[in-house]
């Protein structure tokens, strides 16, 4: 079988989801990335950040030298297992480094003098990412945004989730998007993230179709910035309108924000997860006492402990329903109302979560 060619087509890579395997230091890695890369890298950033000090005091030739002093023997050899291993398990991948030169031409080599002929991505890490940049500003210009809006609880993500021309912001930043929002995870980089919803946009475009539905976000999810180029088309696009009664509201917040994430908690600390679950949601209260008030942020409080001690003692759920109905009652709503007035766009429905998303499929 030939041998694939090195390659420039970065759209092609993102739409198809290639496997990449990213040569990179690790703490490259970790500062921004791709969905489906993996982290093997040539060096260690230890390896790395010497290999830059004598490049800059002694040359090329000699940095050269030292990284191959530095990564030789065993310690090659274990790496250079690891990237065989990646490329037999995933035969339609490619390598990148950071523009597509000496380190993953060094790893393509390697890998060729033991028989394995991968290809790599010209340009690397850069000019990829340089890529998304730019086609994240296409793609907001070309597509014709929804916004899916609501109250605090109408279920707006699971109305997102049911259309397929949608695009889940939430999800691509690992934050449910209220003061509440954060899961038990680390969100991703804020260069992942807008990585993430480039790509999104690109597949969601690649036909004929535009109209692309997206939740209603404010300027921030969790600690990531919207795009600036997204947040301001979503300012002036149409919305439609989920509506739902407090009671169904109320439920939707117990699902989510007791019974999911006590769940996910209960899976990454054991034991410990549910008062970790408690400590969390009391944390998140407090971050809003001065707009409750503190007579009202103790209320609250109280109301979640004793929610959580009958929930513990007996599964009960239904002192939770107190506190989140309050919280939406008098904080959450007013500040819905007061963020609908800022948008500029038309509302084109209004009804149920079913009706919504009937309504959405027509279209």
């Amino acid at each position: 079988m030939p041998a694939r060619p090195d390659t420039a087509n970065y759209r092609g890579l993102f739409l198809a989801d290639a496997p990449l395997m990213d040569v990179r230091a690790p703490v490259e890695f970790t500062h921004g990335a791709f969905p489906g890369a993996h982290s093997l890298p040539l060096m260690s950033d230890e390896e790395r950040a010497r290999v830059g000090i004598c490049y800059k005091q002694r040359g090329q030739a000699a940095a050269i030298a030292l990284g191959h002093e530095l990564v030789s023997g065993e310690l090659r050899a274990a790496r250079l297992a690891a990237w065989r291993e990646f490329a037999e398990t995933h035969p339609d991948g490619y390598l990148y480094c950071f523009r597509g030169g000496l380190r993953s031409q060094t790893v393509q080599q390697w890998l060729r003098e033991v028989g394995v002929d991968y290809p790599l991505v010209k340009g690397g890490y850069k000019a990829m990412r340089r890529f998304l940049l730019e086609e994240l500003d296409r793609s907001v210009a070309w597509a014709e945004l929804v916004l899916v809006s609501g109250k605090t609880g109408t279920g707006k993500t699971r109305v997102i989730n049911r259309l397929s021309r949608s695009m889940d912001l939430e999800a691509l930043a690992g934050h449910r998007g209220s003061t509440f929002g954060q899961l038990p995870q680390a969100q991703p980089s804020q260069i992942d993230f807008e990585n993430g919803v480039s790509i999104a946009l690109l597949k969601l475009l690649a036909g004929a179709q535009s109209r692309v539905f997206v939740e209603d976000e404010g300027r921030l999810i969790g600690r990531l910035y919207l795009p600036g180029v997204l947040r301001e088309k979503m300012q002036a696009s149409p919305m439609v309108v989920v509506e739902q009664s407090l009671a169904e509201r109320v439920q939707i917040i117990v699902e989510d924000y007791v019974l999911d994430l006590g769940q996910r908690y209960a899976a990454l600390y054991g034991e410990a997860g549910p008062a970790r679950h408690s400590a969390k949601l009391q944390d998140d209260l407090g971050r809003i006492r001065k707009r409750l008030g503190g007579e009202r942020h103790r209320r609250i409080g109280e109301q979640m402990a004793r929610a959580f001690a009958l929930q513990w003692s007996s599964g009960d759920l239904g002192q939770h329903r107190e506190w989140i109905a309050a919280l939406l009652e008098q904080y959450y709503d007013p500040m819905y109302e007061y963020q609908l007035a800022q948008r500029m766009g038309e509302v084109l429905f209004s009804g149920s979560r079913e009706a919504v998303i009937a309504w959405a499929q027509g279209r």
